[in-house]
């Protein structure tokens, strides 16, 4: 074969597959973008794919089995449609960079054990009578009445004692202020 000869046929090639596109590309492309749930992107790159296996496939488009090729670039067309939803379902989605600068940031765990060590060195610097309340109402989670039972003193002295307890431990530890109301 000469270069002029495979210059004629690719030329030739090319007419065809511009043909083919100028004719079946707009129904094709309606229903990749039926099949890509609007998105105009992915149904333009399905669409360039179908043309892609058209222009490599030509023996197919040139069968006397039927009157037009537009069903078979259908078929193409859906079946690529399937296999990249099925590709996008088998993969994690991806996220962009706005979302993981939003996203919460989890508490470290030293963090946690570091406040604990504040709070059990405060909580020693309390009197023994403030914290036999807080370890009462906080800790075991006693109710004013259960405490003031337990520790056989009125309901209106658990209140004050815990009021006077947790006013310590904020001067004792300013950085935890918030997290003692």
């Amino acid at each position: 074969m000469t270069a002029a000869t495979t210059m004629t046929s690719r030329t030739t090639a090319e007419h065809e597959l511009a043909e083919l596109q100028r004719e079946h590309g707009a129904p094709l492309f309606a229903l990749m973008l039926r099949l890509s749930d609007g998105d105009r992107q992915r149904a333009e790159d399905l669409v360039q794919e179908t043309f892609v296996r058209a222009w490599q496939h030509p023996e197919a488009l040139r069968a006397d089995d039927f009157d037009s090729v537009r069903p078979w670039l259908l078929t193409v067309g859906r079946r690529l449609a399937i296999d990249a939803r099925r590709a996008r379902q088998a993969r994690p989605a991806e996220v962009g960079d706005s979302v993981l600068e939003s996203a919460r940031v989890a508490a470290d765990h030293a963090e946690r054990s570091v406040a604990t060590l504040d709070v059990r060195e405060a909580v020693k610097t309390l009197t023994p009578e403030h914290r036999e309340v807080l370890v009462q109402v906080y800790f075991r989670g006693a109710s004013v009445a259960e405490a003031a039972e337990a520790l056989g003193i009125p309901p209106g002295t658990v209140k004050s004692r815990a009021y006077y307890a947790l006013r310590a431990l904020r001067r004792v530890l300013p950085g935890y202020a918030a997290d003692l109301r």
